[in-house]
């Protein structure tokens, strides 16, 4: 069971403003992302077949947020338990799925630099695919037992106005544990691919591939240790610690800025990512 205080009326216009603001950028700038993705770069290419489905994470957790902006600046709840535990999930799912795609995309580029010809039978697009597929199938398994646990809580406290706040619980259920673990675990990927590629870059190693901007590759790197560090590891570890979960709701709202942030990703991952992709076009930016 959770124990709720009061939250001063400054916090919640503080909420409304940063969850209006994220959806106010965050919808076009992903759906004009996602629209170059689709029309300007093949889907051949794994990098983009994963920043295609980071793009449609992202849209999925702009979905929730006019309903976080409407809970926050009312204070009130007025869809039911049902669609609080949907746009609950919708949000959840956004850290995971977004952790495990910019994942996929550092391992991508990792092995794009270090292992150009010995990868290339592993970076297809049917592989990218398939990864792409299990971790949907991953995140909507553990939405299962997430819901029960959710529905349990809500059939005891749903007359409070508390849709969003389950941060602040004395009782963890095991499936709590599964995100701040997952999380480390791509940060500890991301951490390794990060120094491999720069120990690489410098030492100009004969079987790594020739990089003609190493800046733009590095960026990526360290755009995605960012995500990490700052938008999805303080809001996954903050329910591990009593002392934390009194800003849980503050966290996650930090957390939500990460979707305003990815279209950067994009532009640096792709040469001319405006320029429509060639058949012949095998620079390493977009393979």
């Amino acid at each position: 069971m959770c124990n709720f205080t009061a939250i001063e009326n400054g916090t919640y216009q503080a909420y409304t403003l940063v969850f209006g603001s994220v959806m106010t950028l965050g919808l076009p700038l992903n759906a004009v992302s996602l629209w170059i993705l689709l029309n300007h770069h093949s889907l051949k290419s794994p990098s983009a077949v994963f920043m295609v489905n980071l793009a449609i994470s992202d849209l999925l957790l702009i979905i929730s947020m006019p309903v976080r902006v409407y809970f926050y600046a009312t204070g009130t709840w007025p869809l039911g338990e049902m669609a609080c535990i949907f746009f609950t999930m919708l949000f959840r799912n956004n850290i995971r799925s977004s952790s495990i795609f910019i994942t996929f995309i550092c391992v991508d580029r990792l092995l794009a630099v270090v292992y150009p010809l010995r990868s290339r039978h592993l970076r297809t697009s049917s592989n990218a695919w398939k990864a792409v597929a299990f971790v949907w199938l991953f995140v909507v398994a553990v939405n299962i037992p997430e819901s029960v646990t959710f529905s349990r809580f809500l059939m005891k406290n749903f007359a409070e106005p508390s849709c969003f706040e389950f941060g602040d619980c004395k009782n963890l259920s095991p499936m709590q544990y599964l995100q701040p673990v997952l999380v480390l675990i791509m940060l500890a990927v991301n951490v390794v691919c990060t120094t491999l590629v720069s120990w690489t870059l410098r030492s100009h190693l004969s079987d790594s591939a020739k990089v003609s901007n190493k800046v733009n590759v590095m960026l990526i790197f360290v755009m995605n240790l960012v995500m990490f560090i700052v938008f999805f590891l303080p809001v996954s570890v903050a329910i591990l610690f009593e002392s934390w979960r009194h800003a849980f709701t503050s966290l996650a709202c930090l957390a939500s800025v990460n979707c305003c942030l990815d279209p950067l990703l994009y532009y640096f991952s792709f040469d001319g990512f405006w320029r429509k992709k060639e058949d012949g076009d095998t620079s390493l930016a977009i393979e």
